[in-house]
């Protein structure tokens, strides 16, 4: 119990960390550049980070199980496109587009569950089924677009990422709403309390009276709604669906959530530190673009993080077990 109550301590001392991190770069940057201020940059922000942000909570919880899912970027691109083919073919009107977002929704569960089923039942690592799993999705989804994006979908689709409601962008408020959601099932559920014993120790946690299999299918399947649910956000932003859209999205969301605390072995991370590592980085972001730093300067710096960060984590972890 010391150490469960050790470890949320030191959780909410990465959120703290995070939250001062993100004050400075927004300080500093408004001071420097006043248009970081300025509404559109806010707008754009508050646009641009649910795609990855909500992606990066599937991400989590898949590590807290223990694994990790590569291929939230390839549901997320299939997902879009079984909504806008749908709806290009009932005829754009509001009731494809609900039909559209409920097929998307279905898709990315079945290949989430699909993906929990090969890893929880055949017992093969993560790593290798989601990776695989990515090029599998990517492929089906090159082959019903065979290569360019699928545009002309209806205006009102649009609005789902673009619109506002009093002010704020929808796709923030979605972004708010899963972020609730994940915070009851992981803390006030007995499926979070399974999910991080499981991501703890697995021999335990079945030895427990806990399905491994189950929670494992279970935590793949929401992996892969978040998914299709970045996938629709991705769609409605650009008016398009295409196979290759997010590809940067998988390195950032991993560097995402091991800079806000999630154990990379399993069994540890908390919403909250997630949360602000989105905004930190999304901050960060902003701050490039507005720079004008060369794209591919920033890829190598979140590459550069990712791993100064995976060693930092590491280390401490050892350290830990030493102590």
């Amino acid at each position: 119990m010391q150490k469960i109550t050790n470890y949320f301590k030191k959780a909410d001392r990465i959120a703290l960390a995070l939250l001062i991190g993100s004050v400075l770069i927004f300080v500093l940057m408004g001071v420097t550049h006043p248009k970081f201020f300025g509404k559109s940059n806010l707008q754009s922000m508050l646009i641009q980070f649910p795609e990855y942000g909500i992606l990066a909570f599937g991400m989590m919880i898949a590590m807290i199980a223990g694994g990790i899912d590569l291929s939230l970027v390839g549901i997320a691109n299939l997902s879009g496109i079984v909504a806008a083919v749908l709806m290009l073919r009932m005829g754009g009107t509001n009731l494809s587009i609900g039909i559209g977002i409920v097929a998307a929704v279905l898709v990315g569960g079945l290949c989430g569950l699909f993906n929990g089923f090969i890893i929880g039942f055949l017992d093969i690592p993560a790593m290798l089924v989601t990776l695989c799993g990515l090029q599998l999705y990517s492929g089906l989804a090159l082959i019903i677009t065979k290569g360019p994006a699928i545009t002309g979908l209806p205006e009102t689709f649009s609005n789902i990422a673009n619109g506002k409601l009093l002010g704020v962008p929808i796709g923030a408020i979605v972004f708010v709403l899963i972020a609730i959601l994940l915070c009851y099932l992981l803390y006030y559920t007995v499926y979070g309390k399974s999910l991080y014993l499981m991501g703890t120790n697995k021999i335990a946690s079945r030895f427990s009276g806990i399905n491994n299999l189950r929670i494992t299918m279970f935590t793949y399947c929401l992996s892969g709604i978040f998914g299709s649910f970045a996938g629709i956000l991705m769609a409605s932003h650009y008016n398009s669906a295409k196979s290759d859209y997010g590809t940067s999205y998988t390195l950032l969301t991993l560097l995402i959530v091991v800079l806000g605390g999630v154990n990379p072995n399993g069994g540890r991370g908390k919403v909250m530190g997630v949360l602000m590592s989105i905004i930190l980085l999304q901050l960060v972001s902003s701050a490039f673009n507005i720079l004008r730093v060369n794209a591919f300067v920033k890829t190598f710096a979140w590459g550069l993080i990712l791993i100064l960060v995976t060693t930092a984590t590491y280390l401490t972890a050892q350290k830990e077990a030493r102590d």
